[in-house]
């Protein structure tokens, strides 16, 4: 079999082990904006979905921490709360809370990753809508200003980690019975 043919092979299979995971969409980029839309239908009810977001602790993949664990993060859902992580002598803010209506509505200001670097603003919006089979958790990340090279060149990438994290975030809500409140440790 050619190298080609593997590599399709390979991208459908991905394709497919997907289905019925984190629905994802870049819905708008260009040189100064860049908007992601994720779908997640989890089999909980509103509140224990809620629950699993603020428990990031849980589903948070520690490749993506500065740590190394995402052990050492948490998230403080309350306006002006943190979603921080703890650094031997230090820390770092990933986002600030700025909206929280439990079970319906929580919202989050700042740049991810290498976005905190950036002269941006973020948004990151988790929406709980009940459905037949639990919950429907519309995941909504905006950012915009200036980013060196453009939002163009980076969309991918964010898109790739973001919905990774948001696919923990579906497994970890359907699996487990997320009870935390999400105050700091």
């Amino acid at each position: 079999m050619s190298d080609c043919r593997i590599a399709c092979v390979c991208a459908l299979l991905l394709v497919l082990a997907g289905a019925g995971s984190a629905h994802a969409a870049v819905a708008g980029v260009d040189g100064q904006h860049l908007s992601l839309n994720y779908t997640l239908p989890v089999k909980v009810a509103p509140a224990k979905a809620y629950a699993a977001v603020i428990d990031v602790a849980h589903w948070w993949s520690s490749d993506h921490t500065y740590s190394g664990s995402a052990a050492n993060l948490h998230m403080d859902a309350r306006a002006g709360g943190c979603f921080c992580e703890k650094l031997p002598g230090g820390g770092v803010e990933h986002m600030r809370v700025v909206l929280a209506m439990p079970d319906k509505l929580l919202r989050l200001r700042g740049g991810l990753g290498p976005l905190q670097s950036g002269a941006l603003n973020g948004t990151l919006t988790f929406q709980f809508k009940p459905s037949s089979g639990g919950t429907t958790i519309e995941v909504n990340y905006l950012v915009a200003g200036y980013v060196d090279g453009g939002f163009e060149k980076i969309a991918s990438g964010v898109d790739q980690v973001l919905a990774e994290q948001l696919q923990h975030l579906q497994q970890f809500a359907n699996t487990v019975k997320a009870t935390r409140v999400g105050k700091k440790p």
